[in-house]
């Protein structure tokens, strides 16, 4: 099973950017899925979650900025990030949460976002 991330890169305050994930492997169903982020100097922490039943989970600080979406066809996560701040450069981490023979937890590889001006 691999979580492979893209779309990240290097955006001025105020740009966007889309990261997106996508799933691969024997697996039979995805539980959660969503991203974390590590800044420079800081833990690692969640950006936003999805779950299967559709509920969403986001930091106080993105809500209203960083819309996360799932397409469960191609295993397949999102996250829309608008406005971006100096303080949201961080590696991105895709999170989720897979049954193969149980359920399990994986992290992809990361992708860095850097916001500068």
């Amino acid at each position: 099973v691999q979580l492979v991330e893209s779309g990240g890169g290097s955006v001025q305050p105020g740009g966007s950017l889309r990261l997106s994930c996508v799933a691969s492997g024997s697996f039979v169903a995805i539980h959660t899925m969503g991203w974390y982020r590590r800044a420079p100097g800081k833990g690692r922490e969640l950006v936003a979650m999805t779950s299967s039943s559709g509920t969403m989970n986001y930091a106080d600080s993105v809500k209203g900025r960083f819309p996360i979406a799932r397409d469960n066809a191609k295993s397949t996560v999102f996250l829309e990030m608008n406005n971006l701040k100096p303080e949201n450069t961080a590696i991105y981490y895709c999170n989720a949460t897979m049954r193969t023979s149980a359920f399990a937890n994986y992290w992809g590889q990361g992708t860095q976002v850097t916001v500068s001006s």
